[in-house]
């Protein structure tokens, strides 16, 4: 499908295509956002509508796939959890201080079932607050945190 982005003049997302008409308002939501977050990536209007599907970010022109990341940076918030500094306790809820690649944080772990795998290496944490932080690799974590977190699998 042919269509092309532009921004309003209050900076929503605007879609014209000949298969869908002229859409404002519109908002790109991933498909896949952990396992492939370049990939399946669909246009939804403002009704929730899917109005255009992006298969690959790369194969966007350097502008159209500048608006898109844009946009998805702006709604999107999943902080990379980097290291386990300590623990509360070992039993829930705990409360876990953390390094992430926004900085350093607090969470809440409410129970071992609000930590997933994702693929075979890979987590996500959900903390009380509905944030999920993400551990893309377990082997990349320094021991200290993987020895922790150990005691929550």
């Amino acid at each position: 499908m042919q269509f092309q982005l532009s921004r309003n003049s209050f900076g929503r997302l605007v879609l014209e295509s000949a298969e869908h008409g002229r859409h404002e308002g519109v908002v790109p939501v991933r498909a896949f956002p952990v396992a492939a977050p370049d990939k399946g990536i669909a246009l939804v209007s403002t009704d929730g509508h899917e109005v255009g599907w992006i298969d690959e970010l790369s194969a966007l022109n350097a502008t159209t796939r500048a608006l898109v990341e844009q946009e998805l940076a702006s709604r999107e918030f999943m902080p990379e959890l980097l290291q386990l500094v300590s623990v509360s306790s070992f039993a829930t809820p705990s409360t876990w201080q953390v390094r992430t690649d926004r900085g350093p944080t607090e969470l809440i772990l409410k129970g071992e079932e609000d930590i997933r795998r994702i693929g075979r290496e890979g987590l996500l944490v959900l903390d009380s607050h509905g944030v999920q932080f993400l551990i893309r690799d377990l082997a990349q974590l320094d021991r200290h945190s993987r020895r922790l977190l150990d005691r929550f699998l």
